[in-house]
């Protein structure tokens, strides 16, 4: 190696710590595998010069990867494609857990030209590398150049190999994080969100909704004689009908509504940007499915039940997350008093009493 050479290597290693420096403080100063992963790709671009690149992760759901950050001609055309495991450089350097460098791509039946026909871009030489964490693969790193740009060495290779290291830390560190803290906020037997993230999410919602000047509604409903289904059939049973009971909410609900099991048989929803008139359709319409749906047929019984429900609107009924809870709580109890398996708004006239209790 001559002294040029020598220069050009020692300025590549400079280069490269000083990368690796500012990617470990991003590591340890954030848990936004967001940022963390832009500032990989950033430093990534900075040393390796490509005219396009990508950073693909593993779908968890279907296996298969997607765009998660793709930069250069024709980005934006395909960002919302999906590469399966095997197909192209990038697919093969998932499935196979190798880093791949390609000179020519036109010479190597891997290729998958879908990609620069969508892109309208030609591929000349490609480096991809996965990003492997505790034997997974959890993604791809590729970097590709066109007919006019440099060839990609085996150095090229072993620094973006070094790259999706971090790369595999942030992605494995940021998805860690995430399941812990939705086993703190998930209620175990339903999966709906618990009364820790219900008391979180209120002061958010109360907060938009008052900055905002729009209504947000809280209903707050209980099962009729649920005790009855346990003592009958035993908690076990009792356990998957509440499971059911969430499954209606999931289902009912608007996407960006928040179902929550408050607690027992108890549960909450929260109904942004909806007034009374339209909580109470949407109640109604959980009311029927509740009181119509045949509870544990697949365990062979076909248990019906009723529910009653009360609502609270911000800012009619209250101005604050708790008054509003205070006040569905008093309505559904209204509803309890009335005979059950009904709705009602605070800050409604009260109901005649019905001339034969349910009991």
């Amino acid at each position: 190696m001559d002294g040029q050479e020598l220069l050009r290597e020692l300025e590549r290693t400079v280069n490269e710590l000083a990368a690796f420096n500012e990617i470990g403080k991003a590591l340890t100063s954030t848990l936004d595998v967001h940022e963390v992963l832009a500032t990989v790709m950033q430093k990534v671009s900075d040393l390796l010069r490509p005219e396009n690149w990508s950073l693909l992760l593993v779908d968890e759901r279907t296996g298969d990867l997607r765009f998660e950050i793709a930069v250069g001609q024709g980005a934006e055309r395909i960002k919302p494609l999906r590469v399966q495991l095997g197909e192209g450089i990038a697919g093969w350097a998932a499935r196979e857990g190798k880093p791949l460098l390609v000179p020519d791509v036109r010479a190597d039946p891997r290729f998958a030209a879908r990609f620069d026909e969508a892109a309208a871009f030609e591929t000349r030489a490609a480096l991809a590398v996965p990003l492997r964490c505790k034997g997974r693969t959890l993604g791809v790193i590729e970097v590709i150049s066109g007919p006019e740009g440099p060839p990609f060495s085996d150095g090229d290779l072993r620094t973006l190999a070094r790259f999706a290291d971090y790369a595999a830390i942030a992605i494995d560190n940021a998805r860690n994080f995430r399941r812990i803290e939705e086993l703190a906020i998930q209620d175990d037997h339903t999966g709906l969100y618990n009364a820790r993230y219900l008391y979180r999410q209120l002061e958010v919602e109360i907060g938009r909704a008052r900055r905002f000047s729009h209504p947000l509604s809280l209903l707050f409903f209980d099962l009729d004689r649920f005790k009855t289904v346990n003592d009958t059939y035993g908690h076990q049973h009792g356990s998957a009908l509440l499971r059911e009971v969430g499954e209606i909410l999931r289902a009912t609900l608007r996407s960006v509504d928040v179902p929550i099991r408050y607690g027992g048989d108890e549960f909450v929803a929260l109904l942004p940007e909806t007034d009374r008139a339209h909580a109470r359709l949407a109640v109604e319409r959980l009311r029927t499915a509740i009181s119509e749906r045949f509870f544990l047929a697949d365990r062979g019984l076909g248990v019906r039940l009723t529910a009653s429900f009360g609502i609270a609107t911000f800012p009619d009924d209250a101005s604050t997350g708790d008054e509003l809870m205070r006040q569905a709580d008093l309505a559904m109890y209204r509803v309890k008093e009335n005979g059950r398996d009904g709705v009602r708004q605070a800050s409604e006239p009260p109901s005649p009493a019905p001339e034969k209790a349910a009991g």
